[in-house]
């Protein structure tokens, strides 16, 4: 059975690291004055600032700098400042027998997606594709902080995952799958096809998104997924935005969506409010859920935290 991390309280202390790309030091202090006035403490990785180019540090910097708040027992839950590139980096680094035997709630997107499914894989423990750091900040939208507190500090089951009103999910193959669920930025994934790390789909759901990226890029990516037999593995599909991505040669992600996704023929739940979008759904990776395309649902069927 999947491990469920312990749940996040009000005053409880959440640990702070950069994982893969810097982030502002100024934007850094902004974002924690957020999270202190709504009640928690927090306690900072010692690379947390740190600048290396397009790094945060090297990859055993950041690396130890997650392990440090594994084994803080203080520690409840864990926000990357940010993604960018480089996560995998810190992968080889990491003592997963160590964080299979303390799990704590750990949280982002972005190329944090590589990070929170190889956790899943290898320790048994639901993560979230949800908050990072920066996004605690007052021009965030309700609905995220609501999605990520109703998930990380509740236990209250069974939860549907829906957008905001205002923003509708599109059912385009009919079917009605359940399983655990996986997945996140595409671009993440087609960086470790072949590796140690590589998404194991096999009888999951699988949720990708996009971002900054022409679409013929992005049908670059999702054949590499295809010819890897990550489609033919999976039992569903759950499609996010692509967030500014452009059109190229007169197509657009509607018509990725109509002529390369919808003809594999797994039930298909698209326009999911996930990852770069302005909204963000709480999405628990590892978490059971059921993909109901006929009735236009997707729900997480137990808890995701524990007392």
């Amino acid at each position: 059975m999947t491990t469920r991390p312990p749940i996040l309280n009000i005053g409880d202390s959440i640990g702070i690291v950069t994982l893969g790309s810097p982030l502002d030091p100024t934007e850094i202090d902004d974002r924690i004055a957020f999270l202190k006035n709504l009640g928690f403490n927090v306690v900072l990785g010692h690379y947390v600032y740190a600048s290396n180019g397009y790094l945060a540090g090297t990859d055993q910097q950041r690396a130890s700098d997650l392990m440090s708040m594994y084994k803080n027992t203080n520690v409840k839950a864990i926000l990357p400042t940010r993604g960018g590139v480089g996560v995998e980096g810190i992968l080889p680094y990491l003592d997963y027998s160590f964080i299979a035997n303390n799990p704590k709630i750990i949280s982002g997107y972005s190329d944090i997606t590589i990070l929170l499914n190889v956790l899943y894989q290898f320790t048994n423990q639901i993560t979230f594709h949800s908050l990072l750091l920066l996004d605690f900040r007052d021009s965030t939208p309700a609905y995220n902080f609501e999605q990520y507190f109703n998930t990380t500090s509740t236990m209250f089951s069974p939860r549907q995952i829906s957008n905001p009103p205002d923003m509708l999910t599109i059912s385009r193959v009919p079917g009605n799958v359940t399983g655990p669920l996986v997945g996140g930025n595409l671009t993440s994934f087609v960086g470790s096809l072949g590796t140690p790390y590589d998404i194991n789909t096999k009888g999951k759901i699988l949720l990708i998104e996009e971002t900054h990226e022409p679409v013929n890029t992005v049908y670059r990516y999702i054949n590499q997924l295809k010819t890897a037999g990550k489609f033919n593995d999976c039992i569903g599909i759950v499609m996010g935005e692509c967030t500014n991505c452009t059109d190229e040669y007169g197509k657009s992600y509607e018509d990725l969506i109509s002529e390369v996704m919808v003809p594999l023929g797994k039930p298909l739940l698209t326009n999911i409010a996930s990852g770069h979008g302005k909204y963000k759904a709480a999405i628990p990776i590892g978490a059971m859920v059921n993909l109901n395309t006929i009735n236009n649902t997707l729900t997480v069927l137990e808890p995701t935290v524990s007392k």
